[in-house]
Formats: structure tokens, sequence, C-alpha cells
């Protein structure tokens, strides 16, 4: 992979069709959106159901369209953006935070979903909205094409271009070929949550900010509906206002999710999977490369088999911004063993929070947060995982942590 060039095309990133007055996700809280899908296990006649109203809204990407993913025998890469409007029909929940932004519609919340070659792994990397960035050119809802723009937030691409410009955008920055895409909209993460019964979430400490509505006491809670969405949201609230800090949040949450998705409660229970799927199918906006439902189950068949520990949540790093002490500039040697790991399919280890590597002899060591020990994922008998550096931080599918927070 070649980080350094600029993507080899651009020109049609960013054809995204009129919405049906649908408006997206602020937080988005369940970056496994098509991977939840695949776990269900779709058969035809869901197909059949599904259908005729999925991908309505879909974006068209460049370049050839990837192949079904039974076909595919390498790895892929779904990119889900969340943006920071949310449906009128919610503006009396939400207040002014329903509101359109002055400044245009933004992707406050930007994750790539990374399915590996066999043997099957998912590693969700999460970018932060306030990392500086370059943009690349993108046409726009209109047509028009926009201009190159350097040291931009990584959120803005969406405004300028939509969904296929932040493909292109994430793309130029990570050397990350996306074949697949989709938004999502806040009312999905409500349903969802509610079709699931709820996620549970321990907090270390009490949350409680107004901007996000969230008002929490320390202890395990079991979140729903609008209440799983104000801790997705929730900034202010932690521990120290960051977008780094709600990313770390919002990883425990998918972290729990993923555990309660592959659970026997969820697997074994056909009404409930089937009320699952119609509901995540129903809350994104795709790229028309993952509108037919059966690519989903074929993705369902080669998900199905990974161990909890295989899935992995990093952010990707960054430092204080150099021009801005309120943004971010990436970490390019950081970033570049993550995805070195990834394109060779390396089973991931994170480093401990002081940023040494774990001895793979000695027990991980516990957080004084949380008391859960320091992430590590798992290896097949041949392969030793990769501890990435310290600036790549994260946790894994089977860690039970807690989020801390504070109010604010």
């Amino acid at each position: 992979m070649n980080r350094q060039s600029p993507r080899r095309t651009t020109a049609r990133h960013g054809q995204q069709k009129p919405s049906r007055g649908r408006r997206l996700l602020k937080a988005l809280g369940i970056g496994l959106a098509v991977v939840l899908v695949a776990a269900i296990g779709v058969t035809a006649w869901l197909y059949i159901d599904l259908s005729g109203t999925f991908g309505e809204d879909a974006v068209e990407l460049q370049g050839e369209q990837p192949p079904a993913f039974s076909e595919f025998e390498g790895s892929a890469n779904i990119l889900i953006a969340g943006t920071d409007n949310c449906e009128p029909e919610y503006a009396a929940q939400f207040g002014d935070r329903c509101t359109d932004a002055e400044d245009g519609v933004r992707s406050d919340v930007l994750m790539v979903v990374h399915i590996s070659e066999p043997p099957r792994r998912v590693t969700v990397v999460s970018f932060p909205r306030d990392l500086l960035v370059d943009i690349p050119s993108c046409t726009d809802a209109n047509g028009n094409q926009t201009y190159e723009a350097y040291g931009q937030m990584i959120n803005s691409a969406f405004g300028t271009g939509g969904l296929a410009c932040s493909v292109a955008t994430v793309e130029n920055l990570t050397g990350l070929d996306i074949g697949y895409a989709a938004s999502i909209n806040w009312g999905g993460v409500i349903d969802v949550t509610n079709a699931i019964g709820g996620v549970e979430v321990c907090l270390a400490t009490p949350m409680k900010d107004a901007d996000s509505g969230i008002d929490l006491p320390a202890g395990t809670h079991e979140l729903k509906g609008a209440e799983a969405l104000a801790f997705l949201r929730a900034r202010k609230s932690t521990t120290d206002g960051s977008d780094t800090a709600r990313i770390g949040n919002q990883q425990l949450y998918m972290s729990s999710l993923v555990r309660k998705i592959t659970s026997e409660q969820v697997l074994s229970d056909p009404a409930l999977l089937l009320r699952l799927a119609r509901t995540i199918l129903s809350a994104v906006d795709p790229s028309t490369s993952l509108t037919n439902p059966v690519t989903l189950a074929q993705m369902g068949l080669a998900l199905k088999d990974i161990p909890i520990s295989d899935y992995v949540f990093v952010q990707y790093p960054a430092t204080t911004s150099v021009v801005d002490a309120n943004r971010l500039d990436p970490l390019p040697d950081a970033a570049a063993a993550l995805f070195d790991a990834l394109e060779k399919n390396e089973p991931l280890a994170l480093a401990d929070e002081g940023g040494e590597t774990p001895d793979p002899e000695t027990p991980a060591p516990e957080t004084p947060e949380t008391g859960t020990p320091a992430p590590t994922a798992s290896a097949t008998p041949d392969q030793e995982p990769v501890t990435l550096p310290g600036e790549v931080t994260g946790t894994t599918g089977d860690t039970e942590g807690c989020a801390a927070g504070r109010v604010y």
C-alpha cells in the first residue's frame, strides 16, 4: 500500500442521490451495522422480503463494483458514516440538535469496518472528527466538481461531496481500498437498541450533560432507545470532553453490542433476528455496492465463526495539532503499523495504557478505572499477535470495560 500518493480515482466520489427526507445520525454506535446483518445468516426468503425496500438511496462509488462476497478471496472494507443532523420527527425530542447546521452536514462519526481474508477477523477503525486531513476533489450531489482542500477536518468531507467523498478522503489517508459504504440515521440507533432489547454498558463514574441529554449514575445500565443514543453522542460528559474520549466510550458500547448479537440469547431467536435485520436495513443509506441483501448474507457466512476476541476496535492514531490545539494531526508511523498488520492479516494486540508492549507470558495488567485487563486479540496456533504502537488505542470484543465520564 502506498499511503503517500493520492488515490488513483476520485472523479465520481460524492454522487449522492437526494434523501427521502430522512436525516442522518450524529453518533453511530452501531459501527458494525453490516456485521450485525451478516451474523443473522439471511436466507433467500429474507432477500425477497427485504430487497424491495433496501437501497433506494444508494450512492454510486467510483470504479468497478466489488464482486459478490462469496467470490471475494481477499479482505473487504466498509465505511460507516453518521452525520450531525437528525430526522424531523425527532425535533420535539432533541430540540435544536435536530436543526440544520449553517455550514452543512458533517460526518461526526466515521469508521471503517475491515473484514480480513481467512482466517477471518474484524477490525473497526474510528476516525476522530477533529482530525486534520487533505480532502481530494469530489463530485457533489449537484454534479459539480469540488476543489482539493488541505488541512481540513475529516468530518467536512461529507459536507463537501457526500458519502462517496468521505470514502475518497479515508482512502487517501489510509491507503485502503473501500468497496462498500453506508450512512446511518438517528432513528436507526434508537430502533436497533430497542429491537435487540438494549445494550449493557458499565459506567465507572456518573455521566451527565445537557447537550447529549445523558444523565446516568455510575454502575451497569441496559441502554435502549434515546438513552443509548445519548450515551453514544455524549462528548462534554466524557473524562476530558474530547472526541477521542467519546470514541473510547463508543467502542466499549460496540464491544458489548457484538457480544450480545453473537450470544445464544439472540442467535436462537429467529423472530428477533428477522426484526433486527429489517430494522438495520431500514436505518442505512448504502452505496450501490451494498444494496444486495444476498451480499450481506454471504458476508455472514464468512463472519459467523469469528471469535469475539478477534473483533478489535481502534482509533486512528493522532496527536494535538501543531496549528490548532483544538484539532488533531495524524501520526503516520503508528497508522502505518496498523494498516500494514491489516494488509498482512496479522492478529492484533493492543499496548497497555502506558504504551508499553505487554509480555505475552505475563497476565495483562488491570487498569485502575475499570479493573479489566489491557485488551489482546487472539491468534491462530502458528501466528503471534502483532502489538500495535501505544498511540493506537482501543479494545477487543471480549473486553468488558467500564466507560469513564463526568457531570458537566
